[in-house]
């Protein structure tokens, strides 16, 4: 696989980020890019079938995508790098850091999982059994497992449709592969295998994934730190400033 649609933007030390299922580098981060290039030379692709990056040509795999994205890096100019995952990301991030130690030099892992529980798993049947159908369907779905229940009760009907219609109108071709990706996903061996400091993040209002999910991976981490942060799954639309500072603190002291 090759020809990721990749952004490079920023100064200081190099930080790759791996976006989540169904997202973007834009969708997933663009909220605190402006942040993270302040601190660090962020390295931006979009995942097979996201962006500007080509659908890939068969499923996707864990080992191939992050040993594309850590040669993506590279090429950027880079021997070494931290690595920010989000969601479905993280795995990428984890099996990236796992294959390739002497690149990753930390980890900050956003609303990640080791495997999907029955809950979760039901949800991510449902957003794939809507992905042939209704668009406005298919949005609405994805913007009530997104943000909090606190964050959607203070939308107006008004602002929930223009945010269903924006969700429409930029679901990735590669959602398909991606989402079927997230249920092969199972990082109960690689997990401990990390040996990057590491930063778990997860988002006490989500309600795509199940609470204990985050924690769980940063339990099966040697020596990670666990934190949160009160918001729904879509941490850079509820969240973005205590997200950025979150990550920022934590790369530049380690």
């Amino acid at each position: 696989m090759s020809g990721l649609s990749t952004v490079v933007k920023g100064t200081g030390p190099a930080l790759l980020l791996v976006h989540g299922a169904g997202g973007s580098v834009q969708a997933n981060y663009g909220p605190i890019l402006g942040t993270l290039t302040q601190y660090f030379t962020v390295i931006a692709p979009d995942l097979p079938g996201s962006g500007n990056s080509p659908k890939a040509a068969g499923p996707l795999d864990l080992d191939e995508l992050a040993d594309d994205l850590v040669d993506v890096a590279v090429k950027a100019g880079h021997d070494s790098f931290y690595v920010s995952g989000y969601s479905m990301g993280c795995a990428v991030a984890v099996t990236a850091a796992v294959r390739h130690p002497e690149r990753v030099r930390g980890l900050v892992l956003s609303t990640p999982f080791t495997k999907i529980d029955a809950a979760t798993k039901a949800k991510i049947d449902h957003w794939k059994s809507l992905l042939d159908g209704s668009r406005a369907v298919l949005s609405r779905f994805i913007l009530s497992v997104m943000c909090s229940k606190e964050y959607l009760a203070r939308l107006t009907p008004a602002q929930a449709e223009g945010f269903a219609e924006l969700i429409g109108s930029s679901v990735p071709t590669g959602s398909p592969a991606h989402v079927d990706l997230i249920l092969k996903i199972d990082l109960s061996d690689v997990l401990p295998q990390v040996t990057q400091p590491t930063l778990v993040i997860g988002a006490s209002g989500d309600q795509l994934l199940s609470r204990n999910l985050g924690k769980e991976v940063s339990d099966l981490i040697p020596g990670s730190k666990y934190t949160d942060i009160a918001c729904g799954h879509a941490i850079a639309l509820e969240s973005a400033m205590p997200w950025a500072r979150l990550i920022t603190d934590y790369l530049t002291s380690v």
